[in-house]
């Protein structure tokens, strides 16, 4: 079920941070009432298409600090595996150079309670415990605002990859909404006409474009 205008789980869980130092606990919570938090699961470390995306989040960190917005990453790898692979030179398929919290969800109930675990526990005909599925996360990604509400979440298969600036482009959305009391409509993007969520202010935006 979609988690979109209900608070976040709450956990508590390893990380590193400023990529190079293990924390053994950390929470989205910390951020409540201060920041918004832009929170992604990824597949694993060491793979392929994630150091892409994480990369790509690192290289737009800056628009999403101007914004108010902390970004932070999560897989099921562990915090060793995390700081293994932030010390990584890129050109060895590290992600070195990666300053924002990677959360280690080794025990998957951070995956599993956001609803981006692939895969799910279950019995055999004798009754022997067994993980049905990938014991991985999906490309979930959780837009989550000050108070801790979800406001936009997205959930992607394991091979496809995230488009960075539709997050930055869902938070200006969302700060546009904030601010001026208008909705967004269909390819709204920063500096575009929005519109009032009334009849009226529907047919006039639709008559000017």
């Amino acid at each position: 079920m979609s988690l979109v205008g209900k608070k976040a789980p709450v956990f508590d869980a390893p990380a590193v941070i400023n990529g190079e130092e293990i924390v053994e606990s950390f929470s989205l919570a910390d951020y409540i009432g201060k920041k918004e938090v832009m929170f992604f699961f990824y597949p694993k470390d060491f793979t392929f298409v994630c150091p892409t995306e994480i990369l790509a989040f690192q290289s737009k960190l800056e628009e999403f600090e101007k914004r108010g917005v902390q970004v932070v990453g999560c897989s099921c790898d562990t915090e060793e595996t995390h700081l293994a692979w932030l010390l990584t030179p890129k050109n060895n398929g590290g992600i070195e150079g990666v300053t924002y919290p990677l959360v280690a969800d080794s025990s998957k109930t951070v995956a599993n309670n956001f609803g981006v675990l692939a895969g799910d526990w279950s019995y055999t005909e004798e009754g022997d415990l067994i993980f049905d599925g990938a014991p991985v996360a999906f490309r979930g990604t959780f837009f989550i605002d000050k108070e801790g509400v979800v406001r936009h979440e997205t959930i992607n298969d394991l091979p496809l990859g995230r488009n960075i600036d539709e997050m930055i482009r869902v938070v200006d959305a969302w700060h546009h909404v904030q601010e001026h009391g208008e909705v967004c409509p269909a390819n709204w993007e920063e500096g575009k006409d929005a519109m009032q969520a009334t009849r009226e202010g529907v047919s006039n935006y639709l008559s000017a474009n």
